[in-house]
């Protein structure tokens, strides 16, 4: 039984262990087929994304691109998966927590930050400094520039965790309110859901497509 608003992001199921987390490993078993002898539908919807998300990953990093578009589309991929199945009932959302989120962003970040200081360490210190910059106020914008660059993983994953949390708090809201009205206010209430459920299936390809562009971003400023 709920005993708040809060309990269905709560991801413990008994005191020792939790089988909530076993949902991130659902989408694995709806990937596309690779045996059959012509390609079906769901397989040529897949290409089509991989190839249009290569594209567009492929603009930001320009000729450095050599796999670092393929992690970005596994990572694409793998958000959207869970964020999809955040939306199917009785599913636990694991995108909305900070745990699934922070491990996501802190690896990919700080992997990025060691390959740029020892590869490319004059290109790291000139981005401290913007081009254009008086010399007064050099010393503040490597420190503010420092803490842009600390704060990253941190907003990436705040970001996607509080934009699935909003959405399914306000779904809860509104079926919570539908089991004291009459029938006239259930209909509005139903309708309301159906809408915030179309606009929480955009949200969830969004954030995902956001969160890879944005680490897209962070990479080719390093490698550049």
């Amino acid at each position: 039984m709920m005993t708040n608003l809060f309990s269905s992001f709560d991801p413990s199921t008994s005191m020792n262990y939790s089988l909530n987390w076993i949902s991130i490993y659902i989408g694995m078993l709806m990937m596309p087929y690779y045996y059959w002898v012509l390609p079906n539908r769901m397989n040529s919807l897949f290409n089509i994304i991989t190839k249009n998300l290569h594209n567009e990953f492929k603009i930001i990093l320009g000729d450095k691109s050599k796999g670092i578009t393929l992690m970005m589309i596994s990572l694409f991929l793998f958000i959207m998966m869970n964020n999809l199945l955040g939306l199917l009932p009785y599913i636990f959302t694991s995108s909305s927590h900070l745990v699934f989120s922070l491990t996501l962003a802190l690896p990919l970040w700080f992997s990025t930050m060691l390959f740029g200081w020892f590869k490319n360490t004059n290109s790291m210190f000139a981005h401290l400094v913007p081009n254009g910059t008086p010399a007064l106020l050099m010393p503040f914008m490597v420190i503010i520039e420092s803490i842009s660059n600390i704060i990253r993983p941190g907003s990436l994953a705040v970001r996607l965790t509080a934009n699935m949390i909003a959405g399914h708090l306000l779904m809860s809201l509104l079926g919570n309110k539908s089991l004291s009205i009459n029938n006239y206010m259930l209909m509005i209430i139903v309708l309301l859901q159906m809408m915030m459920m179309t606009f929480e299936l955009a949200v969830a390809i969004i954030q995902a497509y956001v969160f890879s562009i944005l680490t897209t971003l962070y990479s080719s400023e390093v490698m550049n």
